[in-house]
């Protein structure tokens, strides 16, 4: 769907990719130059990347070209989803417990679990890693996931 680069917001690709580095001790993408030629690189990658900003309700903040087309939606439409959304109804706590999970670890990096688009298709998504997303003072801004490995799921009757 996407296929242009949207306007993002530099200071949080280069935390989500700091926060890879720093809990997975490897580079999510190439980090050579500017960062925004690596933003770019980030929204270009052929792999999915998300993240939510916390809150009560964490909307989702980034979507790489990937995620878009993955949950069939715009930049526009992605970056105001609650990213419970992303969930099925009855799988939504199952999620949670992940989320908690890496808030108090750091990261994970065998998420696995269904996910519904937009439109209602499902897929599953596997070996998944999410991380916690810190601002420079190591404090906790919001979770990212990156994952390379997903199927489509027949519909539910």
């Amino acid at each position: 769907m996407a296929k242009r680069v949207p306007a993002v917001d530099i200071a949080w690709v280069r935390r989500l990719l700091d926060s890879h580095a720093l809990w997975l001790k490897q580079e999510l993408i190439d980090r050579s130059g500017s960062i925004e030629a690596q933003s770019e690189r980030l929204f270009l990658a052929p792999f999915v990347v998300a993240s939510h900003l916390d809150s009560a309700d964490p909307i989702l903040n980034y979507g790489n070209r990937q995620a878009l087309d993955l949950w069939e939606t715009t930049w526009e439409e992605f970056t105001a989803t609650p990213s419970r959304l992303t969930a099925e109804p009855l799988l939504r706590e199952e999620r949670a417990g992940m989320l908690r999970r890496v808030t108090a670890q750091g990261f994970v990096d065998d998420y696995r679990g269904v996910r519904v688009s937009r439109t209602g298709r499902r897929f599953l998504v596997q070996h998944a890693t999410v991380w916690n997303v810190l601002d420079e003072g190591g404090i906790r801004l919001g979770q990212a996931v990156a994952f390379s490995d997903w199927k489509p799921l027949t519909p539910v009757s």
